[in-house]
């Protein structure tokens, strides 16, 4: 198996970040430096399916694929996405030693709602990948009331700093809030679209990703996928 591929199914991070881990130099495989064309042997261990190669990262042992973990978790605003042990806000401190969880993507810190935790690199690969364009739904309170020629801006795709949106879906929840139905993931994509048109985010709440839905989950808390929800969202991603 491929190097980065059995990091991401360990846990450890999603192939992409393992990719960077071995690019950095951070991988080691028989006290050597990895390289991206290293593959490894998986044999069996009471701790599960394992490289038979002794591989560190950062010089500590990267343990055995773990079983696949799926929870939704409701971010507040004021979390950071980000796992960064020395930042008290961060995701990090919010989550279980083990297994271990990251999400797939962020949402800013100040942004709340729906986040995908897992361990399941091969998932986070597919999800992430700008060539999928999965979709991703947001509820949106801005500054003030908007007209419907607003909706159809944002709806057409708009221009700020060097790029242009795609096209994508809205609907007016109410004078000042609309629904957004995205399948970028450009950086502070909402807000930045909504600023170019002269309105002010002022409220941002990601509801769903895919077929995975937020629900009546309170902020703060977390849990796992049902079967059912599980089986729909890898269906959506075939």
């Amino acid at each position: 198996m491929r190097l980065a591929k059995y990091l991401a199914q360990t846990g450890l991070c999603s192939r992409r970040a393992a990719t960077r881990y071995i690019r950095d130099g951070l991988i080691t495989i028989e006290g050597r430096i990895a390289n991206h064309i290293d593959t490894v042997t998986l044999i069996e261990t009471p701790q599960g399916m394992q490289s038979s190669e002794r591989l560190t990262f950062d010089g500590a042992p990267i343990s055995a694929v773990e079983e696949k973990e799926y929870w939704v978790f409701h971010k507040a605003v004021g979390t950071d996405s980000r796992l960064l042990i020395d930042d008290p806000s961060s995701l990090l401190h919010l989550l279980p030693s083990t297994p271990r969880l990251y999400p797939v993507g962020r949402l800013d810190k100040d942004s709340r709602g729906l986040l995908l935790l897992t361990n399941d690199g091969e998932l986070t690969q597919t999800l992430m990948h700008p060539d999928f364009g999965h979709s991703k739904i947001y509820h949106v309170r801005v500054d003030r009331d908007f007209d419907d020629n607003f909706l159809q801006a944002m709806a057409q795709g708009v221009s700020y700093r060097d790029v242009t949106t795609l096209p994508c879906t809205l609907t007016r929840l109410a004078k000042d809030q609309f629904e957004i139905t995205l399948t970028q993931g450009l950086n502070r994509q909402i807000r930045r679209m909504s600023q170019a048109l002269g309105f002010k985010v002022i409220d941002l709440k990601r509801v769903k990703i895919q077929s995975l839905a937020l629900g009546d989950l309170e902020e703060g808390e977390m849990r796992q996928l049902t079967s059912s929800e599980l089986i729909n969202l890898k269906s959506a991603l075939e």
